[in-house]
Protein backbone atom coordinates (compact mmCIF):
# COMPACT_ATOMS: atom_id res chain seq x y z
CA UNK A 1 0.00 0.00 0.00
CA UNK A 2 0.90 3.66 -0.62
CA UNK A 3 0.91 6.07 2.17
CA UNK A 4 1.37 9.60 3.61
CA UNK A 5 2.44 9.85 6.74
CA UNK A 6 2.26 14.03 8.03
CA UNK A 7 4.79 15.21 10.40
CA UNK A 8 8.88 16.01 10.81
CA UNK A 9 9.45 15.29 14.51
CA UNK A 10 10.98 12.15 15.94
CA UNK A 11 7.80 10.50 16.26
CA UNK A 12 7.48 10.91 12.41
CA UNK A 13 10.83 9.42 11.91
CA UNK A 14 9.70 6.46 14.43
CA UNK A 15 6.56 5.51 12.63
CA UNK A 16 7.94 5.91 9.14
CA UNK A 17 10.86 3.21 10.04
CA UNK A 18 8.30 1.09 11.44
CA UNK A 19 6.04 0.90 8.59
CA UNK A 20 8.83 0.90 6.10
CA UNK A 21 10.06 -2.65 7.53
CA UNK A 22 5.98 -4.53 6.75
CA UNK A 23 5.81 -5.93 3.60
CA UNK A 24 2.94 -4.25 2.89
CA UNK A 25 4.69 -0.90 2.51
CA UNK A 26 4.78 0.39 -1.30
CA UNK A 27 5.53 3.77 -1.41
CA UNK A 28 6.13 5.85 2.17
CA UNK A 29 5.71 9.03 1.76
CA UNK A 30 6.44 12.07 4.30
CA UNK A 31 4.93 15.41 4.69
CA UNK A 32 7.35 17.51 5.15
CA UNK A 33 9.57 15.06 7.25
CA UNK A 34 13.00 15.54 8.20
CA UNK A 35 16.52 14.31 7.14
CA UNK A 36 15.81 10.90 8.97
CA UNK A 37 12.48 10.11 7.41
CA UNK A 38 14.12 10.47 4.11
CA UNK A 39 15.92 7.42 4.44
CA UNK A 40 12.43 5.18 4.94
CA UNK A 41 10.68 6.77 2.29
CA UNK A 42 10.13 9.97 0.14
CA UNK A 43 9.92 13.48 1.91
CA UNK A 44 7.29 15.78 0.57
CA UNK A 45 7.43 19.55 1.17
CA UNK A 46 4.15 20.00 2.15
CA UNK A 47 2.61 20.82 5.58
CA UNK A 48 0.75 18.84 7.33
CA UNK A 49 -2.94 20.92 7.09
CA UNK A 50 -2.33 22.14 3.83
CA UNK A 51 -5.81 19.97 3.18
CA UNK A 52 -5.81 20.90 -0.21
CA UNK A 53 -2.34 20.24 -1.66
CA UNK A 54 -3.03 17.09 0.38
CA UNK A 55 -5.98 16.14 -1.21
CA UNK A 56 -3.99 16.36 -4.52
CA UNK A 57 -1.39 14.76 -3.22
CA UNK A 58 -3.58 11.73 -2.28
CA UNK A 59 -4.82 11.59 -5.68
CA UNK A 60 -2.24 11.53 -8.01
CA UNK A 61 -0.39 9.31 -5.96
CA UNK A 62 -2.69 6.73 -5.61
CA UNK A 63 -2.31 6.97 -1.84
CA UNK A 64 -3.88 4.06 0.60
CA UNK A 65 -3.36 5.19 3.79
CA UNK A 66 -3.09 9.10 5.47
CA UNK A 67 -1.11 8.81 8.86
CA UNK A 68 -1.33 12.11 10.73
CA UNK A 69 1.40 12.01 13.21
CA UNK A 70 1.02 15.15 15.42
CA UNK A 71 -2.23 16.95 16.25
CA UNK A 72 -2.18 19.26 14.57
CA UNK A 73 -3.55 18.04 11.20
CA UNK A 74 -6.60 15.59 13.49
CA UNK A 75 -7.91 18.53 15.72
CA UNK A 76 -8.07 20.52 12.29
CA UNK A 77 -10.45 18.06 11.07
CA UNK A 78 -8.50 16.45 8.28
CA UNK A 79 -10.20 12.95 9.17
CA UNK A 80 -13.40 15.03 8.28
CA UNK A 81 -12.13 16.23 5.44
CA UNK A 82 -11.57 12.98 3.73
CA UNK A 83 -14.65 11.37 4.88
CA UNK A 84 -16.86 14.50 3.35
CA UNK A 85 -15.24 14.10 -0.21
CA UNK A 86 -16.39 12.09 -2.39
CA UNK A 87 -12.69 11.67 -4.16
CA UNK A 88 -11.17 10.59 -1.22
CA UNK A 89 -13.78 8.62 1.43
CA UNK A 90 -12.07 5.37 0.27
CA UNK A 91 -8.77 6.49 1.63
CA UNK A 92 -8.75 5.84 5.56
CA UNK A 93 -6.98 8.20 8.07
CA UNK A 94 -5.53 6.83 10.97
CA UNK A 95 -6.57 9.04 13.62
CA UNK A 96 -10.23 10.57 15.15
CA UNK A 97 -12.47 12.76 13.53
CA UNK A 98 -12.54 16.21 14.84
CA UNK A 99 -14.84 15.95 17.31
CA UNK A 100 -13.01 12.88 18.89
CA UNK A 101 -9.67 15.07 18.40
CA UNK A 102 -11.38 17.14 21.04
CA UNK A 103 -9.80 15.09 23.58
CA UNK A 104 -6.57 16.46 23.22
CA UNK A 105 -7.39 20.09 21.63
CA UNK A 106 -10.01 21.04 24.06
CA UNK A 107 -9.08 20.14 28.32
CA UNK A 108 -12.44 21.73 29.43
CA UNK A 109 -14.15 19.20 26.84
CA UNK A 110 -11.90 16.57 27.73
CA UNK A 111 -12.52 17.10 31.72
CA UNK A 112 -16.38 17.01 31.18
CA UNK A 113 -16.13 13.30 29.22
CA UNK A 114 -14.22 12.24 32.15
CA UNK A 115 -17.04 13.29 34.14
CA UNK A 116 -19.65 11.62 31.91
CA UNK A 117 -17.92 8.56 32.38
CA UNK A 118 -16.59 8.43 35.71
CA UNK A 119 -13.05 8.49 34.71
CA UNK A 120 -10.41 9.11 37.59
CA UNK A 121 -9.14 12.40 37.24
CA UNK A 122 -8.09 15.83 39.23
CA UNK A 123 -10.95 17.91 40.65
CA UNK A 124 -11.21 21.34 38.27
CA UNK A 125 -13.28 24.21 37.54
CA UNK A 126 -12.70 26.49 33.99
CA UNK A 127 -12.96 30.15 33.78
CA UNK A 128 -12.93 32.97 31.28
CA UNK A 129 -13.23 36.63 30.74
CA UNK A 130 -16.82 36.60 31.14
CA UNK A 131 -16.20 34.97 34.87
CA UNK A 132 -12.82 36.00 35.05
CA UNK A 133 -13.10 37.62 38.51
CA UNK A 134 -14.84 34.86 40.13
CA UNK A 135 -11.86 32.82 39.13
CA UNK A 136 -9.13 35.15 41.02
CA UNK A 137 -11.39 34.56 44.07
CA UNK A 138 -11.36 30.78 43.14
CA UNK A 139 -7.36 30.43 43.03
CA UNK A 140 -7.30 32.89 46.31
CA UNK A 141 -8.54 30.06 48.00
CA UNK A 142 -6.98 27.55 46.33
CA UNK A 143 -5.08 24.73 47.93
CA UNK A 144 -0.91 25.21 46.79
CA UNK A 145 0.26 24.03 44.86
CA UNK A 146 -2.48 25.12 41.45
CA UNK A 147 -2.27 23.78 38.43
CA UNK A 148 -3.30 25.97 35.63
CA UNK A 149 -3.99 24.52 31.88
CA UNK A 150 -4.81 26.61 28.79
CA UNK A 151 -7.91 24.89 27.42
CA UNK A 152 -6.33 24.57 23.93
CA UNK A 153 -3.66 23.64 22.00
CA UNK A 154 -0.09 25.38 23.43
CA UNK A 155 2.42 23.27 21.42
CA UNK A 156 2.91 21.17 24.76
CA UNK A 157 3.69 24.21 26.94
CA UNK A 158 0.31 25.38 28.15
CA UNK A 159 0.29 23.92 31.71
CA UNK A 160 1.91 26.36 34.71
CA UNK A 161 2.42 25.06 38.33
CA UNK A 162 2.33 27.55 40.83
CA UNK A 163 3.30 27.40 44.59
CA UNK A 164 1.78 30.42 45.56
CA UNK A 165 -1.93 32.37 45.52
CA UNK A 166 -0.14 35.78 43.76
CA UNK A 167 1.49 33.79 41.40
CA UNK A 168 -1.59 31.85 40.56
CA UNK A 169 -3.20 34.85 39.99
CA UNK A 170 -0.56 36.74 37.82
CA UNK A 171 -0.39 33.66 35.57
CA UNK A 172 -4.38 33.51 35.46
CA UNK A 173 -4.43 36.98 34.24
CA UNK A 174 -1.25 36.84 32.18
CA UNK A 175 -3.16 33.50 30.15
CA UNK A 176 -6.43 34.98 29.90
CA UNK A 177 -6.14 38.94 29.66
CA UNK A 178 -2.96 39.04 27.85
CA UNK A 179 -3.06 36.15 26.00
CA UNK A 180 -0.34 34.19 27.11
CA UNK A 181 -0.80 31.21 24.92
CA UNK A 182 -2.93 32.89 21.68
CA UNK A 183 -6.52 31.54 21.69
CA UNK A 184 -5.36 28.16 23.48
CA UNK A 185 -5.91 30.43 26.88
CA UNK A 186 -8.87 32.30 26.42
CA UNK A 187 -10.13 29.46 28.35
CA UNK A 188 -8.33 28.37 31.54
CA UNK A 189 -8.96 25.02 33.24
CA UNK A 190 -7.95 25.09 37.27
CA UNK A 191 -7.18 21.68 38.28
CA UNK A 192 -6.56 19.85 41.95
CA UNK A 193 -2.14 19.34 42.12
CA UNK A 194 -1.86 15.57 42.18
CA UNK A 195 1.08 14.06 44.17
CA UNK A 196 2.56 11.03 42.11
CA UNK A 197 4.46 9.31 39.39
CA UNK A 198 3.52 9.76 35.93
CA UNK A 199 3.60 7.56 32.71
CA UNK A 200 1.73 7.30 29.54
CA UNK A 201 -0.09 4.58 28.03
CA UNK A 202 -0.78 4.03 24.08
CA UNK A 203 -3.64 2.49 22.97
CA UNK A 204 -4.64 1.89 19.13
CA UNK A 205 -8.44 1.35 18.76
CA UNK A 206 -11.69 1.22 15.89
CA UNK A 207 -13.81 3.37 18.36
CA UNK A 208 -15.14 0.11 19.36
CA UNK A 209 -12.42 -1.90 20.32
CA UNK A 210 -8.76 -1.69 21.35
CA UNK A 211 -5.42 -2.80 21.59
CA UNK A 212 -3.16 -1.78 24.53
CA UNK A 213 0.45 -0.82 23.45
CA UNK A 214 4.03 -0.69 25.41
CA UNK A 215 3.55 1.82 28.04
CA UNK A 216 6.33 4.68 28.43
CA UNK A 217 7.59 7.53 30.68
CA UNK A 218 8.71 10.19 29.17
CA UNK A 219 11.00 13.80 30.90
CA UNK A 220 9.77 16.70 30.20
CA UNK A 221 11.98 19.11 32.44
CA UNK A 222 15.13 20.40 30.38
CA UNK A 223 17.53 19.44 33.57
CA UNK A 224 19.20 16.32 35.43
CA UNK A 225 16.72 15.82 38.06
CA UNK A 226 13.85 16.95 36.70
CA UNK A 227 14.58 20.71 37.37
CA UNK A 228 14.57 23.71 35.07
CA UNK A 229 11.70 24.40 32.62
CA UNK A 230 9.28 22.18 30.70
CA UNK A 231 10.32 21.21 27.72
CA UNK A 232 8.60 18.99 24.79
CA UNK A 233 10.34 16.24 26.13
CA UNK A 234 14.19 14.82 26.66
CA UNK A 235 14.12 11.36 26.27
CA UNK A 236 11.83 8.41 27.51
CA UNK A 237 11.90 4.67 28.41
CA UNK A 238 9.62 1.63 28.06
CA UNK A 239 8.65 -0.37 30.10
CA UNK A 240 7.52 1.30 33.26
CA UNK A 241 8.87 -0.96 36.28
CA UNK A 242 5.64 0.67 37.96
CA UNK A 243 3.76 -0.81 35.39
CA UNK A 244 2.88 -3.88 36.47
CA UNK A 245 0.19 -6.30 35.84
CA UNK A 246 -2.18 -5.09 39.06
CA UNK A 247 -1.93 -1.25 38.29
CA UNK A 248 -2.03 -1.96 34.32
CA UNK A 249 -5.59 -3.97 35.00
CA UNK A 250 -6.50 -1.15 37.27
CA UNK A 251 -5.96 1.39 33.82
CA UNK A 252 -7.50 -1.19 31.67
CA UNK A 253 -10.81 -1.45 33.88
CA UNK A 254 -11.17 2.31 35.09
CA UNK A 255 -9.59 4.34 32.13
CA UNK A 256 -9.09 2.72 29.24
CA UNK A 257 -12.65 0.60 28.89
CA UNK A 258 -15.01 3.27 30.09
CA UNK A 259 -12.65 5.72 27.34
CA UNK A 260 -13.34 3.62 24.17
CA UNK A 261 -17.08 2.53 25.12
CA UNK A 262 -17.46 6.70 26.24
CA UNK A 263 -16.47 7.39 22.41
CA UNK A 264 -18.71 4.36 21.28
CA UNK A 265 -22.00 5.52 23.25
CA UNK A 266 -21.68 9.35 21.98
CA UNK A 267 -21.17 8.57 18.66
CA UNK A 268 -17.60 10.28 18.18
CA UNK A 269 -15.68 8.25 15.46
CA UNK A 270 -12.38 7.44 16.94
CA UNK A 271 -9.82 5.45 14.75
CA UNK A 272 -6.35 5.59 15.68
CA UNK A 273 -3.86 6.23 18.42
CA UNK A 274 -5.23 7.41 22.22
CA UNK A 275 -2.63 8.36 24.25
CA UNK A 276 -3.86 8.24 28.52
CA UNK A 277 -1.21 11.04 30.29
CA UNK A 278 -1.34 8.97 33.54
CA UNK A 279 -0.72 9.64 37.13
CA UNK A 280 0.03 7.10 39.70
CA UNK A 281 -1.44 8.28 42.59
CA UNK A 282 -0.67 5.92 45.76
CA UNK A 283 -1.43 2.87 43.20
CA UNK A 284 -4.52 4.33 41.45
CA UNK A 285 -4.34 5.67 38.27
CA UNK A 286 -5.55 9.08 37.42
CA UNK A 287 -5.66 10.78 33.71
CA UNK A 288 -3.60 13.80 33.26
CA UNK A 289 -4.70 14.16 30.03
CA UNK A 290 -5.52 12.48 26.78
CA UNK A 291 -3.60 13.29 23.09
CA UNK A 292 -5.60 12.42 19.92
CA UNK A 293 -1.91 10.91 18.88
CA UNK A 294 0.93 9.18 19.84
CA UNK A 295 3.92 10.57 22.34
CA UNK A 296 6.64 11.97 21.82
CA UNK A 297 9.23 11.04 22.59
CA UNK A 298 7.77 7.97 23.99
CA UNK A 299 7.12 6.51 20.07
CA UNK A 300 10.75 6.41 19.55
CA UNK A 301 10.85 3.73 22.71
CA UNK A 302 7.41 2.48 21.60
CA UNK A 303 7.66 1.43 18.32
CA UNK A 304 11.35 -0.19 19.06
CA UNK A 305 9.79 -2.30 21.17
CA UNK A 306 6.78 -3.46 19.16
CA UNK A 307 6.75 -6.56 17.63
CA UNK A 308 3.84 -6.35 15.26
CA UNK A 309 3.38 -5.31 11.73
CA UNK A 310 2.30 -1.72 12.23
CA UNK A 311 0.50 -1.78 8.82
CA UNK A 312 -0.89 -5.20 9.72
CA UNK A 313 -2.57 -3.21 13.13
CA UNK A 314 -3.43 -0.28 11.12
CA UNK A 315 -5.31 -2.41 8.24
CA UNK A 316 -7.16 -4.35 11.33
CA UNK A 317 -8.48 -1.01 12.65
CA UNK A 318 -9.89 -0.53 8.88
CA UNK A 319 -11.48 -3.76 8.05
CA UNK A 320 -12.64 -3.71 11.87
CA UNK A 321 -10.59 -6.88 12.62
CA UNK A 322 -8.58 -5.34 15.36
CA UNK A 323 -10.01 -7.25 18.55
CA UNK A 324 -8.53 -10.37 16.37
CA UNK A 325 -4.74 -9.43 16.82
CA UNK A 326 -2.48 -9.74 20.00
CA UNK A 327 -0.04 -7.50 20.61
CA UNK A 328 3.47 -8.55 21.22
CA UNK A 329 6.58 -6.38 22.69
CA UNK A 330 9.92 -7.07 23.38
CA UNK A 331 10.53 -8.09 26.30
CA UNK A 332 14.25 -5.60 26.38
CA UNK A 333 14.21 -2.18 27.72
CA UNK A 334 14.10 0.56 25.86
CA UNK A 335 15.99 4.38 26.83
CA UNK A 336 15.72 7.41 24.43
CA UNK A 337 18.01 10.53 25.33
CA UNK A 338 17.08 13.69 23.48
CA UNK A 339 19.67 15.82 22.41
CA UNK A 340 18.76 19.44 22.01
CA UNK A 341 19.97 22.69 20.91
CA UNK A 342 21.41 24.98 22.93
CA UNK A 343 18.68 27.24 24.26
CA UNK A 344 15.79 25.09 24.26
CA UNK A 345 13.46 25.38 25.04
CA UNK A 346 13.47 28.93 24.64
CA UNK A 347 15.58 31.01 21.86
CA UNK A 348 17.87 28.50 20.17
CA UNK A 349 19.73 28.40 16.60
CA UNK A 350 19.48 26.58 13.83
CA UNK A 351 21.69 24.80 10.66
CA UNK A 352 24.51 23.48 12.72
CA UNK A 353 25.99 20.63 11.26
CA UNK A 354 25.52 17.40 13.24
CA UNK A 355 28.62 15.06 12.56
CA UNK A 356 28.83 10.92 14.31
CA UNK A 357 25.32 9.59 14.05
CA UNK A 358 25.72 5.81 13.87
CA UNK A 359 23.70 3.45 11.43
CA UNK A 360 20.83 2.06 12.79
CA UNK A 361 21.20 -1.42 14.58
CA UNK A 362 18.93 -4.21 16.11
CA UNK A 363 20.02 -2.51 19.85
CA UNK A 364 19.90 0.88 18.84
CA UNK A 365 18.58 3.89 16.42
CA UNK A 366 19.24 7.45 16.30
CA UNK A 367 15.50 9.65 15.26
CA UNK A 368 15.93 12.01 13.53
CA UNK A 369 13.70 15.23 15.85
CA UNK A 370 14.95 18.23 14.21
CA UNK A 371 17.09 17.93 11.30
CA UNK A 372 17.41 18.90 7.55
CA UNK A 373 19.56 18.05 4.81
CA UNK A 374 22.20 20.86 3.68
CA UNK A 375 23.85 19.30 0.18
CA UNK A 376 25.81 16.68 1.83
CA UNK A 377 25.28 17.95 5.87
CA UNK A 378 22.63 17.18 8.02
CA UNK A 379 22.35 20.01 10.25
CA UNK A 380 19.72 20.83 13.10
CA UNK A 381 15.91 22.61 12.29
CA UNK A 382 14.55 22.58 15.66
CA UNK A 383 15.01 22.54 19.52
CA UNK A 384 14.66 18.72 19.81
CA UNK A 385 17.45 17.62 17.41
CA UNK A 386 17.82 13.67 17.84
CA UNK A 387 16.55 10.91 20.02
CA UNK A 388 19.03 8.35 20.73
CA UNK A 389 16.70 5.28 21.35
CA UNK A 390 18.89 1.80 22.55
CA UNK A 391 17.43 -1.56 23.65
CA UNK A 392 19.15 -3.92 26.37
CA UNK A 393 18.47 -6.42 28.75
CA UNK A 394 18.07 -4.15 31.58
CA UNK A 395 17.38 -0.17 31.97
CA UNK A 396 20.87 0.89 32.85
CA UNK A 397 22.50 -0.96 30.08
CA UNK A 398 20.00 0.91 27.58
CA UNK A 399 20.76 4.19 29.47
CA UNK A 400 24.34 4.00 29.41
CA UNK A 401 24.19 3.12 25.55
CA UNK A 402 22.09 5.76 24.56
CA UNK A 403 24.51 8.10 26.34
CA UNK A 404 27.78 6.74 24.94
CA UNK A 405 25.96 7.30 21.78
CA UNK A 406 25.22 10.95 22.82
CA UNK A 407 28.52 11.94 23.35
CA UNK A 408 29.75 10.62 20.22
CA UNK A 409 27.33 12.58 17.73
CA UNK A 410 28.89 15.91 17.51
CA UNK A 411 27.11 19.35 16.84
CA UNK A 412 27.43 23.52 17.92
CA UNK A 413 25.77 23.18 21.35
CA UNK A 414 24.41 20.18 21.92
CA UNK A 415 22.84 19.28 25.35
CA UNK A 416 20.98 16.53 26.80
CA UNK A 417 20.19 15.02 30.19
CA UNK A 418 22.35 11.78 31.53
CA UNK A 419 19.43 10.62 33.97
CA UNK A 420 16.63 9.41 32.01
CA UNK A 421 14.93 6.95 33.96
CA UNK A 422 16.72 7.68 37.46
CA UNK A 423 13.74 7.01 39.57
CA UNK A 424 14.31 3.19 38.45
CA UNK A 425 18.16 3.07 38.10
Amino acid sequence: MNILLLGSGGREHALARKMSQSPQCGQLFIAPGNAGTSQCGTNVDMGVSEFEKIRAFCLENAIDLVVPGSEEALVNGIYDFFAADAALQHIPVMGPSQEGARLEGSKAFAKLFMQRHQIPTAAYREFNAGNFEEGVAYLQQHSLPIVLKADGLAAGKGVVITSSHDEAVAEFEQMIRAAKFGDASKTVVIEQFLTGIELSVFVLTDGHTYKILPEAKDYKRIGEGDKGLNTGGMGAVSPVPFADAAFMKKVEDQVIRPTVAGLSTEGIKYNGFIFFGLINVEGEPFVIEYNCRMGDPETEVVMPRLQNDLLDLFTAVTTGKLSEQTIYADPRAAATVMLVSAGYPEAYEKNKAISGIPAPTNDQVVFHAGTKQSGATIVSNGGRVLAITSLAASLPLALAHSVQTAEQISFEGKTYRRDIGYEFI
